[in-house]
């Protein structure tokens, strides 16, 4: 009997940890290891404004062509990951990431910087982002995979609390070319455990998901054929076929214009204008980040026991109620309910994450990870055009209360099309797929 023809019970058989959450643990510290650099911008700008002389907004175009490259390389690194396997595509990801970050202390031209912080971290990030969770979860995981996902999707937000507070220290006593090592340092020193632990499946150690039932196949699904690039825009073509991949997409775009876009990028200034101090803002905004981690896992427990539709409507639904609420609430100064926000809207952050990706998974099944890096991408183009058009309403009226107040009709829309999402049943999915592994008319039941 060859290995692929037996089928097991990993975990009775084993007898030990299952080598899933040995995966798990080391794609958080892959995840909290890229997430170094996302800290970077905020903490170097002004020291490299103040050294070149560069616009900020010459600097800020750098950052802007990383979010843009860190959303469109998400399905084509989900790609990667089928054709080549995890392994090899993060540790390259990594290398690019550790790479982008040390150039830059050698740079006397802008143009270096929008190539090394925007083109090469961009891609090495992107590599690194929410299809990465969706490849592993998928893969390694059938029970706790809510829970698992919702812990990495965390990660994010915990690599930036670890490494902001460092990096600005080291901006501040040495200068902003040791906090650029330090980011540097910081994602090549991860490189060797992925080598070691971040395995492609559990068919290479001759074991199944954990939690898979009994009499599972060991044997991995064929991986696809074609090149990367092909399979992604193939697999978004069938995907943009079904009506769930445009409510997906619909609805974790607004997710990104009511985050990142708009509360991310525009509740700082927003509070200044109500003579709120700035460093009182951004602490608040500190918090946002903070009480992310708790909502996101919780959520990612609550996707294993709740259907995901009904999540993401009520997250939705209460997040579109508090951005009504959230111009009486700015003052110039600290009060409870600006708090009661700010503790809500953490716990609401990303907590949307786990269920979509459970949503993508029921619909397109084996290749859920490159839709729901489709769909990550209108997160980071929505949240683009609500970090343009909220600036815009502010220059224009002299106040953001029309930007949060159509932000807050959007995520009413949002729980709708939540609400809307129909997906295959698995049992009927799988006998459904087409070539490219998308169900066929996955929205039709």
């Amino acid at each position: 009997m060859t290995l692929t023809d037996r089928t097991v019970d990993a975990p009775s058989q084993t007898g030990r940890i299952h080598p899933a959450w040995w995966v798990a643990v080391v794609t958080f510290l892959t995840i909290i290891g890229a997430a170094g650099f996302r800290s970077t911008p905020g903490v170097l700008m002004t020291p490299l404004h103040d050294e070149f002389g560069w616009p900020m907004g010459v600097i800020g175009g750098a950052v802007s062509v990383n979010l843009v490259l860190f959303g469109l390389a998400a399905p084509f690194s989900a790609a990667l990951m089928e054709r080549l396997g995890i392994q090899r595509v993060i540790a390259v990801a990594l290398v690019l990431v550790s790479v982008g970050s040390l150039l830059p202390i050698w740079m006397t031209q802008s143009w270096q910087l929008v190539l090394c912080w925007g083109i090469v971290v961009g891609m090495g990030t992107g590599a690194m982002s929410m299809g990465l969770v969706a490849t592993v979860t998928g893969r390694w995981f059938v029970a706790r995979r809510g829970l698992v996902t919702g812990i990495l999707t965390a990660a994010g937000a915990s690599g930036q609390l670890i490494f902001l507070p460092v990096l600005a220290w080291l901006a501040e006593h040495h200068g902003w070319r040791s906090a650029a090592l330090a980011t540097a340092a910081a994602a090549l020193t991860v490189v060797p455990l992925v080598l070691w632990k971040l395995h492609d499946h559990p068919s290479v150690l001759g074991l199944t998901a954990y939690g898979a039932s009994d009499g599972t196949p060991v044997a991995r699904p064929p991986r696809p054929t074609g090149h990367p690039v092909h399979l992604a825009l193939g697999t978004l073509r069938d995907a943009a076929r079904t009506r769930v991949f445009w409510l997906l997409v619909g609805s974790f775009a607004v997710c990104g214009m009511s985050t990142n876009g708009l509360v991310g990028t525009h509740f700082i200034p927003a509070a200044h204008d109500h003579g709120m101090p700035t460093t009182t803002a951004a602490g608040l905004l500190a918090l946002v980040g903070i009480f992310d981690v708790v909502g996101t896992v919780f959520s990612g427990w609550l996707t294993d026991r709740i259907d995901p539709r009904v999540l993401l409507a009520a997250y939705y639904t209460l997040r579109g109620a508090s951005l009504f609420l959230l111009p009486s609430l700015f003052s110039d100064h600290m009060h409870v309910n600006m708090l009661a926000f700010v503790l809500f809207y953490g716990l609401d952050w990303v907590a949307t994450v786990p269920p979509t990706i459970a949503l993508c998974r029921s619909a397109f099944g084996d290749r859920a990870p490159i839709v729901f890096g489709w769909v990550f991408a209108s997160h980071q183009l929505g949240a683009a055009v609500a970090a343009l058009g909220a600036g815009l309403v502010r220059d224009q009226l002299g106040t953001y209360d029309l930007a949060w107040y159509v932000a807050a009709v959007l995520c009413l829309v949002a729980a709708v099309m939540c609400v809307a999402i129909r997906t295959a049943r698995p049992a009927e999915a799988s006998s459904r797929r087409n070539g490219s592994g998308v169900v066929e008319d996955a929205a039709a039941e």
